[in-house]
């Protein structure tokens, strides 16, 4: 963690000396206070649970203000004797640009451990770890800023099988995040009936998924863009997550038909 913060000293002298102009991007689908829950099913056995929040308290990264978005992941119940998780995901994103400054890592799962800071450099287009220093494409994002981003895209025009596709850091390389637009189609919920658009994120095949087509995640078709349910068949099996609470939303969730 020092040195990711000596890192981030370093990244804000250059924001401070340098009249460099980062994007604005419009955002309407988050806010500050947000918080999603969900429930995540292997097969028949609910086996963990996951939440996403942005936190309320307002936060800075030299004179940029950012959002300090906390992701974490943990089994339960009968799954949790012989697979533990117990993993944590943390992004301070810019809350003009959409894009990281730093990210944190922190990952346990069945004994197989991962502590990482990244600081990101969007001046230089650079991201800086602990075992190295690497040059990324402008507006690169985290995981978990991926994630927040992708929200605010416009798909009101999307047709099926177009590609979304963001650049994204991961373990000191950069991997593009691909999306690919499914249509439209309306979930059940224990909300009640939600009309999503739904997608097929692009995946690595052979190490966990057997073909790169092996997810659907299905987001709210509104304003929000809210993960409703991910589905991924994988090499030994079958995970599920389902939306279990939501608060904090920017906008009413239309999506949820009356």
């Amino acid at each position: 963690m020092l040195a990711a913060i000596l890192s981030l000293l370093l990244i804000q002298s250059d924001v401070i000396a340098q009249d460099t102009k980062l994007r604005t991007v419009e955002n309407r689908a988050f806010r500050s206070g947000e918080v999603l829950e969900y429930r995540v099913h292997y097969g028949i056995i609910d086996a963990g649970e996951a939440r996403l929040e942005v936190m309320p308290e307002k936060k800075s990264i030299g004179p940029r203000e950012v959002f300090h978005v906390v992701g974490t992941g943990q089994t339960k119940g009968a799954f949790d004797w012989f697979f533990k998780v117990r993993d944590r995901y943390e992004s301070f994103i810019d809350s003009q640009a959409l894009i990281p400054w730093l990210f944190i890592r922190r990952v346990n799962e069945g004994g197989y451990k991962i502590n990482q800071d990244v600081a990101f450099n969007h001046v230089k287009n650079i991201a800086v770890s602990k075992k190295a220093t690497i040059a990324t494409p402008k507006n690169v994002q985290d995981l978990i800023s991926a994630f927040y981003y992708a929200r605010t895209l416009d798909y009101t025009n999307a047709q099926k099988g177009d590609v979304f596709e963001i650049a994204a850091y991961l373990d000191d390389a950069i991997i593009p995040v691909k999306f690919v637009y499914v249509g439209k189609e309306d979930l059940k919920t224990k909300f009640g009936t939600i009309r999503c658009m739904k997608f097929h994120p692009q995946l690595l095949e052979g190490r966990v998924f057997k073909n790169k087509d092996d997810m659907t995640l299905w987001v709210s078709d509104d304003e929000n863009k809210i993960p409703i349910r991910a589905q991924a068949e994988i090499l030994v099996g079958s995970v599920k997550m389902d939306i279990k609470g939501f608060s904090g939303l920017a906008n009413e969730l239309t999506a949820l038909k009356k």
